[in-house]
């Protein structure tokens, strides 16, 4: 008989800000498969005896391929396994969801998708502001930083990413993001407009740094660091 795979998002790091449901789900599993931001702490939730295997990637670091991370959850399943699919943040934002969703389909698996908290959500909540403000930021939008080759996406809308009554979420984006202010003042977004650098959300090495885009494309420029960041931007309330 199948098992089952339960796509769990974990949220940004902080295990007292994961669901109870994700937290069952992690209890009662024979397996789980963990992205490197889901590790350490939240890992206490794992049932005793449950398989723990790390597949997460990382920019400029050696990393499973997707096809193998797959292959793993089918392969599990097809054992009789209860799985779980553990992704940073919610998994359906820019966490390669979709490729082992089809993979199951193709394999005829059951499986159900539990979100968690946004990493963005966190990062807003931790600096102590809203993503939206009444007349101000009447929309929030979430891009990507990096295209399959770690480069900055050459399709971006940038007349929408340069909106200056839009909140704008960049994920993965530390590297590229030098480029993309480049561009988005072209495009006639102030070179002011305010910015938040949110490295490691929810654990506690995170680290806040309030800036503008143009100040904060500099720093970028130079020393980036190894830490999982965000970068909102926009009108951005103060905390």
């Amino acid at each position: 008989m199948s098992g089952f795979v339960s796509f769990v998002g974990s949220g940004p790091g902080d295990p007292e800000l994961m669901t109870l449901k994700a937290v069952d789900r992690m209890k009662h599993a024979d397996a789980i498969l963990f992205d490197d931001l889901s590790s350490g702490p939240i890992l206490s939730h794992a049932g005793a005896g449950a398989d723990l295997v790390g597949v997460g990637k990382r920019a400029g670091r050696p990393s499973p391929k997707q096809d193998h991370v797959s292959r793993l959850l089918v392969d599990y399943a097809k054992g009789g396994a209860r799985v779980v699919r553990l992704k940073s943040g919610d998994g359906g934002m820019f966490g390669r969801l979709e490729e082992e969703l089809v993979a199951l389909r193709d394999a005829g698996i059951a499986y159900e998708i539990i979100p968690g908290i946004p990493s963005a959500c966190a990062a807003a909540a931790a600096a102590g502001i809203p993503l939206t403000r009444r007349l101000t930021a009447r929309r929030v939008q979430f891009v990507t930083g990096h295209d399959v080759a770690g480069e900055l996406p050459e399709d971006l809308n940038m007349a929408a990413l340069a909106d200056d009554q839009a909140t704008t979420v960049v994920f993965m984006g530390k590297r590229t993001f030098p480029r993309l202010a480049e561009m988005l003042i072209a495009h006639g977004l102030a070179a002011d407009t305010p910015a938040l650098l949110a490295e490691a959300v929810g654990t506690a090495e995170q680290a806040l740094h309030r800036t503008t885009i143009s100040a904060l494309a500099e720093r970028l420029g130079g020393e980036r660091g190894s830490a999982p960041a965000l970068i909102l931007y926009g009108p951005l309330a103060e905390g």
